[in-house]
């Protein structure tokens, strides 16, 4: 399977997810900032993390309008699986591929550390939601369901997931809400992680990062093998 890895100036979690992807089985594929493509070249597409163009102006937005991003967008609506982590996260939404906008963390300060996660929705990239209902009533969620847990790590200054009121009331009546945090690291709006929109999701957390015992945890590791 054929996966494209999107290059931005300033992205540094490129070579961690090309090499996830060649580990779960998948072809990865180096696609250029500046460059086109066709969207049957690719079967999903990942925007890695990192600071495209230094996170001048507002973090992903620079990147956002990077010509290879026309292609992306044609992918999407082709119905290719796209994934945005991190700052590719905030790419999609500055692209208007995924709703709402991503800024400075509530506190004010870089977050690095590892948290956990509960899986909201469903996405083709990860751990798919398939609760049982049978569980202690303080872990529900609201559906009366308990959600999938994860541990990831996560590294941004500007990872607080922001939408309007209504907004908000959308996502969760769409069932667009892919992962939240159990425990809140940057203010994010209902403790959102990640979001999804038809085909394309993004997250703040670094699955590529969890891809092993080795590196604290191997929960990451599905949000690749999963394409397979």
């Amino acid at each position: 399977m054929t996966v494209g890895v999107i290059r931005f100036l300033g992205t540094n979690c490129d070579s961690d997810v090309f090499e996830a992807a060649q580990a779960a089985g998948l072809d990865p594929q180096w696609v250029w900032y500046q460059d086109q493509f066709q969207p049957s070249d690719y079967q999903a597409l990942f925007l890695p993390g990192g600071f495209s163009y230094g996170d001048y102006l507002r973090s992903g937005a620079l990147a956002a309008r990077a010509p290879v991003m026309k292609s992306v967008k044609e992918a999407a609506q082709k119905g290719v699986p796209v994934l945005g982590i991190c700052n590719g996260f905030q790419i999609l939404c500055e692209a208007g591929l995924l709703p709402g906008v991503l800024v400075q963390n509530s506190h004010l300060r870089f977050r690095d550390e590892w948290v956990d996660l509960e899986i909201a929705g469903s996405s083709a990239f990860g751990p798919e939601r398939s609760p049982t209902k049978v569980a202690p009533e303080k872990n529900k969620n609201q559906q009366g369901e308990v959600a999938p847990s994860l541990r990831l790590p996560i590294a941004h200054g500007d990872g607080r997931y922001i939408v309007t009121e209504d907004e908000l009331h959308r996502l969760q009546d769409a069932d667009q809400i892919w992962i939240r945090y159990k425990k809140n690291p940057n203010g994010s709006v209902d403790n959102i992680a990640g979001v999804t929109n038809k085909n394309v999701a993004g997250l703040m957390p670094h699955p590529e990062r969890a891809f092993a015992d080795w590196m604290g945890g191997n929960d990451g590791r599905a949000f690749f093998t999963s394409l397979l």
